[in-house]
């Protein structure tokens, strides 16, 4: 199988970008970027360190991350499996991106730059949840928005095609399997979401 090692192999292969590709990139929000973004409940965190490349969902009850202003978006880290993955890459190295997804439509919106976290009490009081502040508040400085091609949610029917989840293993199959039953089971799927229920935040 023949590698494609060169950019000029790449480019050779693919052509010019399409032009509006590159005009809709902006290095700060628009208004309607920021409002498309304050509109977005769900996002995938994407960074990179000294231990490789992470993706991890991020989600919440109401706009998944906070407009400071044009350049630097806030997005508050709340309870989870403390793995860490994503969070020790912005300590070590910074570069973060977001992909911003929406039920319902085809449009995705990107945003790459440079993220730190901070531990500040009154920045994370401003994300409480009743009792409960997020561990610590992710904050991004934006280098580059603009939407992503529809094509990829077009093609796979993400909104459209309904419940495709049978025959799919569960996670408590899978964490059984990987632990030789040690972990999961059905017992794990049955009861998880009651058990997740009052640790979302």
């Amino acid at each position: 199988m023949r590698k494609i090692t060169t950019l000029e192999d790449l480019h050779a292969r693919y052509g010019a970008p399409v032009p509006a590709a590159l005009s809709k990139v902006v290095p700060r929000l628009t208004p309607l970027y920021r409002r498309w973004i304050e509109g977005a409940r769900f996002a995938i965190l994407s960074t990179a360190g000294p231990e490789g490349v992470h993706g991890s969902p991020r989600g919440d009850d109401g706009p998944v991350v906070r407009v400071a202003d044009e350049t630097t978006l806030m997005m508050p880290d709340w309870w989870g499996n403390n793995r860490l993955d994503c969070l020790r890459d912005i300590v070590q190295d910074g570069r973060a991106a977001l992909l911003f997804l929406v039920p319902g439509t085809n449009t995705t919106v990107r945003v790459n730059g440079r993220a730190y976290l901070t531990d500040d009490e009154d920045l994370r009081r401003s994300f409480a949840k009743g009792d409960r502040l997020p561990a610590t508040v992710i904050v991004m400085e934006v280098a580059e928005v603009y939407t992503q091609c529809a094509k990829a949610l077009m093609r796979s029917g993400l909104w459209t095609s309904g419940d495709m989840t049978a025959g799919l293993p569960t996670t408590g199959e899978i964490l059984a399997d990987m632990s030789d039953g040690e972990h999961g089971g059905s017992d794990y799927d049955r009861t998880y979401p009651d058990y997740a229920k009052p640790r979302m935040w």
